[in-house]
């Protein structure tokens, strides 16, 4: 089982829940919908991986989001997430109206920063994207369709939240395709204060 680390212990998700189409920007940059209820995915354990690869069979997308962390009851930590995608296969799955895990779930299709303990409201969250030092992605809690507390109320309603389990809660406007030798620099804030980062060359 892959683990994540939070204040230096190691926990071990039993599954990563994904909120898709969760920022009004971003659903319309890739020409969807909007949504009439709650877009939920499931990544698998297997899916964390601690390497950032630009291709998968084909060019990986990434999608940087706030992670919030399930602990003992609540929404515990935070930390910064890449969702990878291989959209072309997504999107030819989509036109199909078949399920997204080939696109979605694969071996390292989910690398997270550490986790830090949340301290702040989780309304004052907010993430930055920085590729090659270029800011690609901006997006807050503000912004989402769905914030956290909307997103637990969905949740429990036909699932379980165990300890240690990850949801991320969707990607802001400003994806694009992975390329090799790109460097990922992730940052969660609360206002102007840096919570936790994390950093990743691909391969």
């Amino acid at each position: 089982m892959h683990s994540i680390c939070l204040n230096q212990r190691f926990l071990q998700p039993s599954k990563i829940v994904c909120i898709g189409r969760n920022y009004a920007a971003h659903i319309s940059e890739l020409g969807n919908d909007v949504p009439d209820d709650m877009v939920v995915f499931i990544k698998p354990n297997s899916a964390l991986g601690d390497t950032l690869y630009a291709e998968r069979g084909e060019p990986l997308h990434y999608e940087g989001e706030i992670v919030l962390l399930w602990e003992a009851g609540s929404f515990s930590a935070v930390g910064f997430g890449l969702d990878l995608t291989r959209r072309a296969l997504q999107s030819t799955l989509k036109a199909k109206g078949l399920p997204w895990e080939r696109a979605k779930a694969f071996d390292g299709a989910a690398l997270c920063s550490e986790f830090v303990a949340l301290n702040t409201p989780l309304e004052a969250l907010a993430l930055e994207l920085y590729v090659n030092d270029k800011l690609r992605q901006a997006g807050n809690v503000g912004m989402m369709l769905y914030p956290p507390p909307a997103i637990l109320a969905n949740l429990v309603d036909f699932l379980t939240l165990e300890d240690g389990d990850l949801v991320m809660t969707g990607t802001p406007a400003g994806v694009g395709e992975v390329r090799r030798g790109d460097r990922f620099h992730g940052r969660i804030l609360a206002g102007d204060t840096l919570l936790v980062e994390g950093r990743w060359t691909a391969r």
